[in-house]
């Protein structure tokens, strides 16, 4: 039996995205989301074979669903465009995935074939864990996504695709190129976990009308098999999948977007005064999500915490409390029904995991997602941190904070992957030199840390990644305190990074760089991850006034800039996300990228990637061209003139 499950990588517009096709034995198993009837406003989670359809149907509190209906119809706009052909007012090609849209294959059958009976079972827990989790990434894009999702799995599960597609050309009188629109659509939503782009945050849009979308969810197996259901989905989500109200357009906050890590009536002033007091109360936003009312002119904020347990926990929730004029208070019980289920599985993983670190590791995990402490998943990435080496590779939680627009809330993700072998050498002998290449960096020693963490580098091969996206490397975990006196974990996803490239049209390039961007983009990718990772997010340190008074560095440090003392430096209880908010992220990345630029400048690191003479020449040049080629061929595509802003932390750097 093979699955396939659809996932993005790093794509520019609408023009160059790539689907990717993630390739397993084991991912046997669909979650969708049900409306239980048109009188019950609560999500129900179904969770389903995907073969024999066995159910188990778990409905969401009250106090644990985001998502009652109720709530929906105030985020999703019912003045939606009706299109035919040309969607007045708006560009529908910066919206649209094309049907030429290419879909590749993640390849990672010979790695897990490889592994013994113990290890897959370890990978297959923690992939069913990862893919419930992953759900929750729908109820973190829009209000709309999670109801997208199960009107296409539903329409999708009734019936096999031939057959749909009959039902399509014979009864609803659909082109070829009107199906293969429904299909890159549907691809488009489970590849970015929701109806916006993943990696540039712009809309996804059908690439046909609303009526004749609607014309084959109506003939469809699933109508006739559930009417009042299909067509009550159908009925409050088209709207939200059609508009392109400026608000809509793109994830944001207040009049710049939408976004459900926020109550729809927040704007960038609730999330400064919650910012502020999360500072003071030392307290960091990973697992959360802020909920605003209005009552008697009394505003109370609802910071909750991610859990599958509900109710008042000490050192987790407390009771109401004022500040700054309004009121506040910490509960928790958020994303509860599904990631009890990433809990429950990860009890299964640990049952047949490989050594104690792995066992500590998912065991605080667990608390995590449980209790909703962020205490505990620090915890667990401590021992994450020091399970080097191991065959089969894993983070799961709240991890990258790129779609809050407050920069301090992290979109759930989880992978499971094998490790790279041939790969992975040339990774270690990176880390082996580390030392000797942080000395060429371009500031002084004392921005270094006082001891270089060597942190474990292996390339892997991906079997399972749920999220918005794919990444091409991680640098984490991101807990600043960790990262900086204990370490942190640099991971290349090998198999990602040649299936990312399967562009076949290469626009604004002469036909000489057009062909050695071809030739040698992965290779010279390969080098920028690698540099990026391990010496760009590796490399540098935070000065800080400990607890008590003391600096972590010497008082008479230098501004290489302005040759005065060190002036400025971070107080205890601040983090570089509470600090620097939306510019934190950004600001990381470009560092990033500018260190993997400067070092591919050096023969030594070139060689240890096994490019010598005029290929490491060449490798070099396209390293750089590729930069520049992203920011003007790509990144330009996600400048949204009507908000004035870029759509996510990557297209800033470029």
């Amino acid at each position: 039996m093979q699955s396939h499950f659809l996932r993005k990588i790093g794509c520019g517009g609408s023009s160059s995205a790539v689907l990717l096709v993630n390739r397993t034995i084991l991912l046997h198993r669909a979650i969708k989301l049900d409306l239980l009837s048109k009188n019950i406003s609560y999500l129900t989670l179904k969770y389903l074979s995907w073969r024999n359809c066995d159910s188990k149907n778990i409905l969401l509190s009250k106090n644990h669903s985001l998502l009652p209906l109720s709530s929906l119809q105030t985020h999703i706009n019912h003045s939606f465009v009706r299109r035919k052909g040309i969607l007045a007012m708006a560009d529908i090609s910066q919206f649209v995935l094309p049907n030429d849209q290419p879909v590749v294959s993640l390849d990672c059958e010979e790695a897990f074939n490889a592994l013994t009976d113990q290890e897959k079972k370890y990978a297959h827990h923690l992939s069913q864990a990862s893919w419930n989790g992953g759900l929750i990434v729908f109820l973190q894009t829009s209000p709309e996504s999670p109801l997208i999702f199960s009107l296409l799995h539903k329409l999708f599960l009734s019936q096999p695709i031939k057959e749909l597609q009959k039902v399509a050309t014979e009864q609803c009188k659909y082109t070829e190129d009107e199906f293969k629109a429904v299909l890159v659509y549907t691809c488009g939503i489970l590849t970015n976990a929701g109806n916006y782009k993943g990696f540039g945050d712009s809309k996804i849009l059908p690439n046909l009308s609303a009526e004749r979308f609607e014309s084959l969810v109506l003939a469809s197996a699933a109508f006739k098999k559930e009417p009042e259901k299909i067509k009550y989905l159908w009925e409050n989500v088209k709207n939200g999948i059609y508009s392109l109200d400026t608000k809509q357009k793109s994830l944001g906050l207040g009049d710049k977007g939408i976004s459900t890590y926020f109550s729809s009536n927040c704007t960038m002033e609730d999330a400064d005064v919650i910012t502020e007091y999360m500072k003071k109360k030392n307290i960091e936003g990973y697992n959360n999500r802020l909920f605003k009312t209005v009552e008697n002119g009394v505003t109370t904020y609802e910071i909750r915490m991610a859990s599958s347990l509900s109710g008042d926990a000490e050192g987790i929730t407390h009771g109401e409390e004022e500040f700054q004029g309004c009121k506040i208070k910490i509960t928790r019980g958020d994303y509860g029904g599904l990631i009890g289920k990433v809990a429950a599985h990860l009890e299964k993983a640990k049952a047949v995991a490989a050594n104690e670190n792995e066992v500590q590791m998912i065991d605080n995990y667990i608390k995590s997602f449980t209790q909703g402490s962020l205490d505990a998943h620090k915890n667990g990435s401590r021992y994450w941190i020091k399970d080097k080496g191991p065959v089969i590779e894993t983070y799961i939680g709240f991890i990258e904070t790129y779609r809050d627009p407050a920069g301090m809330r992290g979109e759930f993700e989880g992978f499971v992957a094998m490790v790279n072998k041939e790969m992975s050498a040339k990774f270690t002998e990176l880390v082996d030199k580390a030392e000797d290449f942080l000395t060429l960096l371009p500031w002084p020693k004392e921005f270094e840390k006082d001891t270089f963490l060597r942190p474990d580098f292996t390339s892997l091969d991906v079997l399972t990644f749920s999220g918005s996206g794919i990444p091409a490397g991680i640098n984490i975990p991101n807990y600043d305190e960790i990262r900086q006196s204990e370490g942190f974990k640099n991971v290349s996803l090998g198999n990602v990074i040649p299936a990312s490239y399967q562009q076949t049209v290469i626009p604004f390039l002469s036909e000489e760089d057009q062909a050695l961007l071809s030739k040698y983009r992965v290779p010279a990718f390969e080098v920028q991850v690698g540099l990026h990772e391990l010496l760009g997010h590796g490399s540098g340190k935070l000065f800080r006034r400990e607890e008590g008074g003391k600096f972590n560095f010497p008082p008479d440090t230098l501004d290489p800039l302005t040759g005065q003392k060190i002036s400025t430096w971070f107080e205890v209880g601040e983090t570089y996300d509470s600090k620097f908010s939306t510019m934190g992220s950004t600001y990381e990345e470009c560092r990033a990228e500018c260190v993997g630029l400067y070092l591919s400048l050096d023969k030594n690191v070139l060689r240890i990637f096994g490019h010598e003479g005029e290929t490491a020449n060449d490798v070099l040049y396209v390293n750089w061209m590729s930069m520049i080629w992203n920011g003007v061929g790509k990144a330009m595509e996600m400048y949204q003139p009507e908000t004035k802003s870029w759509l996510q932390v990557p297209i800033k750097v470029k």
